[in-house]
């Protein structure tokens, strides 16, 4: 259970237009200061967002994102209720230089996209296990407001919310019976990402750090 998001520009690797493209909002206790930044990001205290939308205090059953592991305990099988203060801003009127939903065209993160046919609104949606389970729809007028899914769980799971592609949680792990979360799809996908990093990578390392890098990609496949 060491899956956490964090946003990055990658710049200029995305396309270069500037910095902060991808962005992490942290939740911290104090004053800001980068050690305990840092660390808030390691145990998931943080949601990822180009910055015009925002999922706040994420719950399940109370448990807080990024806190006492990220971990919900469940006995048995059960409907949790998830909780988030969400907030997400749209102009009026769309913007006629995005086109609508076409992920393959810049800015490729961005709420225009959510946007609900010609309203002001864009779907929160609830995933379980990376599945769009439930959403509710808001209206993007930079209003902050409380939102609630009740959502059964059968098995294991990851839950978090999303405004795609605006704004992502990181996960809270809801364990069912003391078993671990396992999802073929999940693990099937970041296999996959591991040797396409390799594909890329490998022409780019140094031949005294081959071996070192052969070995740590190796690692990773077996663990998936």
């Amino acid at each position: 259970m060491l899956f956490r998001s964090s946003g990055e520009t990658d710049f200029p690797c995305i396309y270069g237009e500037r910095v902060g493209l991808g962005r992490s909002y942290v939740k911290l206790d104090g004053k800001l200061n980068y050690d305990d930044w840092c660390e808030a990001i390691r145990v998931g205290r943080n949601y990822v967002s180009e910055g015009k939308s925002h999922l706040m205090d994420f719950k399940v059953n109370g448990t807080a994102m990024g806190e006492h592991g990220s971990e919900l305990k469940l006995a048995q099988p059960g409907t949790v209720r998830v909780t988030a203060r969400v907030a997400s801003r749209l102009d009026e009127k769309r913007n006629a230089e995005i086109r609508q939903g076409d992920l393959e065209q810049k800015p490729y993160w961005d709420v225009e996209h959510a946007r609900i046919g010609n309203t002001r609104e864009v779907p929160v949606e609830l995933l379980v296990n990376g599945r769009s389970v439930a959403r509710k729809n808001i209206s993007a007028d930079g209003s902050i407001r409380d939102i609630n899914f009740d959502a059964p769980i059968e098995r294991s799971s990851w839950v978090a919310l999303r405004i795609l592609p605006s704004a992502h949680t990181n996960p809270i792990w809801v364990t069912v019976g003391g078993k671990p979360v396992r999802e073929k799809r999940s693990l099937e996908w970041c296999l996959k990402s591991v040797d396409q990093c390799w594909s890329q990578k490998e022409k780019v390392i140094a031949p005294a750090e081959m071996d070192d890098a052969r070995a740590a990609y190796e690692h990773a496949r077996q663990v998936y």
